[in-house]
């Protein structure tokens, strides 16, 4: 909850921060400078954990997130989908930023309710955007007859190729995951 809470944040200042250079990054080559880094990734990991626990009361964290994501919706729909924005070194318009934004949503939400039997996934629509982001990524559509969460989890390092899959994949299972 508190990367998702992060991720608004991040929203909310790059919606307000615009850029008068042209975009070098849309919504798919956002992603193509993830690159694995166990190293980085732990610390992060560990700076949410840290960060999150102070948080003495999970409502204050539900309350501040909730509070952020709509002042973000909020600038978002004020925003023009074609105004250049700057964000983590990059600019793109508001347009692929929120883009990007949505398909990390919807793959936290996966995460989010992967271990609650019953819970709503990430909407239909949600999930084709992550698909077409990583199609993007790949650079062709993924050979495999995998559901939208399924492919979600696969290339993002959540869920592991099977034998199979990486045959299917032939060499582009190597480039997996594609962002995580």
């Amino acid at each position: 909850m508190f990367h998702c809470l992060a991720d608004a944040q991040r929203a909310l200042v790059a919606l307000h921060t615009p850029a008068s250079e042209p975009p070098d990054r849309d919504a798919v080559t956002y992603w193509q400078d993830w690159a694995p880094n166990p190293v980085g990734a732990a610390g992060g990991r560990r700076w949410t954990r840290v960060s999150a626990g102070m948080f003495l009361d999970f409502r204050q964290l539900r309350e501040l997130y909730l509070e952020t994501a709509a002042a973000t919706v909020t600038a978002a729909e004020a925003a023009r989908p074609d105004r250049r924005v700057s964000t983590q070194g990059h600019v793109l318009t508001a347009g692929d930023l929120m883009l990007t934004l949505a398909v990390e949503a919807s793959i936290h939400h996966l995460d989010l309710v992967r271990e609650l039997p019953g819970a709503p996934g990430p909407a239909p629509g949600a999930l084709a955007a992550v698909r077409a982001t990583l199609d993007g990524l790949l650079g062709r559509p993924v050979p495999l007859d995998w559901s939208d969460e399924h492919y979600a989890r696969a290339a993002t390092g959540r869920a592991p190729l099977t034998d199979a899959e990486r045959l299917a994949l032939g060499a582009d299972a190597d480039r997996f995951p594609l962002f995580c």
